[in-house]
């Protein structure tokens, strides 16, 4: 039997391998920057256009400093989940923190932004409840919807259409929730919120929004997407993540009504079987916040830079996906050009990641790269610039 599985699994790595599927994981030795260095590559200080690290916090001073004083105050970790003796004051006080920033009643955490999303349907839809996914929700969303018993209806992405006609077809179900991504991961467009949110009053549903891609950067004071569009009071459930703008370090929240979040203190499963957040992580994402809500200048940079690279890929004829998110997807539709492009670039020290099927639609292959308002001008000239040779170079 151990024979056979083993066969199995090596017989589906090298097909993985020969279609050029395999993720193949880069050894950072330094710490997460706009700059960095693999280990595969020795000395080499590569330019990272492909992390999360929107508002360039990850290594920023400040956060350096909290963590360290978080673990001198409060030790290395809680050893236990939160109903037990896991329970710190500082979590409480990030809770707080994050309900204040977002405008939200209370806040609840969890190890991760994907733990939230799988927690959250099963513990507030049974039967007699539906959900309306939007089709490129993450998949974190994707998982936590097939642990519910809730009727199930999915629409194109955006499509407002059949978004109605599935709120129509669940109009007898006694909750019906709607979700939807803030920012669409994989393509760098935002939701359709304001038509999302009009629907569901028309037809009596609540709207959850996942705004791991937004927080911190997009909207008044970093505070997402639905403060971009003044919608705040009329999100039911907001689901996002500390590892992104935040400091890019672990852990998520489930924030929004008092009543759904205290539901989830007594129902989430991640929530009830999962130790508590590092102590320190949260002294360093109480930072994180305090930085983000002021920093106006971080979010114009981040604006012009995502500006100049999205406009430099266009004038060279490449077609990028989205409008104005640092999210920059450069669509290929071939999975080998992608390849070769960030096999290209990498060897001019840009680290891009290329995307192909399954993560993306088949045909839909692309580079998807990723600004951070700690890019300089002249770190986005040289990304142009290869991608111009690449073109001559490469013939694509």
């Amino acid at each position: 039997m151990r024979s056979q599985i083993g066969q199995r699994l090596r017989g589906n790595l090298d097909e993985l391998s020969s279609h050029n599927l395999l993720k193949v994981e880069q050894e950072i030795v330094s710490p997460q920057s706009t700059h960095i260095y693999l280990r595969a590559l020795g000395e080499r200080d590569l330019l990272n256009m492909c992390a999360n690290n929107y508002l360039g916090l990850s290594n920023h001073p400040a956060l350096v400093r909290a963590a360290h004083a978080g673990l001198e105050r409060h030790g290395f970790g809680m050893s236990s989940v939160r109903f037990i003796c896991g329970t710190h004051s500082v979590h409480r006080a990030l809770e707080s923190r994050l309900s204040s920033y977002l405008r939200t009643e209370d806040t609840i955490l969890f190890g991760s932004c994907f733990d939230a999303n799988a927690g959250l349907f099963e513990a507030l839809l049974d039967a007699d409840d539906a959900v309306i996914s939007d089709s490129l929700n993450h998949a974190s969303i994707i998982d936590g919807i097939r642990l519910c018993k809730a009727k199930r209806f999915r629409y194109a992405n955006n499509d407002m259409r059949q978004l109605e006609q599935a709120l129509r077809e669940a109009s007898n179900c006694r909750t019906v929730l709607v979700v939807t991504d803030g920012v669409f991961s994989m393509d760098g467009a935002a939701a359709n919120l304001p038509g999302i949110c009009d629907l569901a009053k028309r037809h009596g549903a609540l709207v959850m929004v996942d705004d791991s891609h937004a927080v911190g950067f997009v909207g008044p004071e970093g505070r997402g997407t639905p403060a971009r569009y003044g919608l705040e009071d009329r999100i039911d459930i907001l689901t996002g993540t500390l590892g992104k703008a935040l400091g890019g370090a672990s852990g998520g929240y489930v924030s929004g009504r008092g009543e759904i979040v205290s539901w989830l203190r007594q129902r989430a499963r991640p929530y009830l079987f999962s130790n508590s957040l590092m102590p320190a992580i949260c002294e360093a994402s109480l930072a994180a916040i305090d930085l983000a809500e002021k920093a106006d200048d971080l979010r114009q940079n981040l604006s012009a830079r995502t500006g100049q690279l999205r406009q430099g890929m266009t004038d060279l004829g490449f077609h990028v996906l989205g409008s104005d998110h640092p999210i920059v997807p450069v669509m290929t539709g071939d999975a080998a050009v992608a390849v070769q492009i960030a096999e290209y670039l990498c060897a001019r020290d840009i680290l891009v990641v290329p995307f192909s099927y399954p993560v993306v639609p088949d045909g839909a292959a692309r580079i998807r790269m990723q600004v951070s308002a700690a890019h300089r001008t002249d770190d986005i000239e040289r990304v142009i610039a290869a991608f111009r040779t690449a073109k001559t170079d490469l013939g694509v």
